[in-house]
């Protein structure tokens, strides 16, 4: 029964994620910094929703024990702001995209706050997937960078202090750190479903 269980839930995990694919597709096709604006919105959701709700259940319990889940979720979500600050300073997104951002967000805090109530391991399974979706758009990112389709501008201000790197870095530079986040949100998601 527990294996029919997993397997159902690692099913719709995946099938949401694909769907959220497939509008992402739609949408954006390849406007990578469009899509990261839109994408990084959506992926803040998540590390807030599980915080607060771990956080609230830790009160009304009165115990102890979910602090280092609830930082490393506030952690999570505190970086995928940043991203969205990175990628607004990089593709401007145009006041159709703040909308949809504004709607999707809307639709999906209600979606995930549900699903991470009543079926916390499915909901993290369903991020791990989506940070996995993350690394491949990120790494097709970086792909049309190194054949030109894609100017490599220089990194933003904000990015190269949070990530502490070189004056002079480039795009490129921080689409590798970003991928290099989302692989390991993706690692503690998928720890977290198990």
């Amino acid at each position: 029964m527990e294996k029919l269980s997993i397997k159902i839930s690692d099913s719709f995990a995946k099938s949401m994620t694909m769907f959220f694919r497939f509008v992402a597709d739609t949408f954006f096709a390849k406007r990578y910094g469009h899509r990261a604006v839109v994408l990084e919105t959506i992926a803040g959701v998540p590390g807030m929703v599980a915080g607060v709700w771990l956080h609230a259940k830790s009160l009304r319990k009165m115990k102890t024990g979910w602090g280092p889940k609830i930082r490393e979720m506030m952690e999570e979500a505190e970086n995928e702001r940043m991203h969205l600050m990175i990628f607004i300073d990089i593709a401007q997104p145009t006041w159709l995209e703040r909308w949809i951002v504004l709607f999707a967000q809307f639709v999906f805090i209600i979606f995930y706050t549900l699903l991470y109530i009543f079926f916390p391991k499915t909901a993290h399974r369903m991020i791990h997937y989506f940070e996995e979706e993350a690394v491949v758009s990120y790494t097709n990112y970086l792909h049309m960078i190194s054949s030109g389709q894609t100017e490599d501008v220089p990194a933003p201000q904000i990015a190269i202090e949070y990530y502490g790197l070189q004056g002079d870095a480039r795009l490129s530079d921080v689409i590798v750190k970003v991928r290099e986040d989302e692989k390991h949100h993706a690692k503690v998601n998928y720890n977290y479903s198990l």
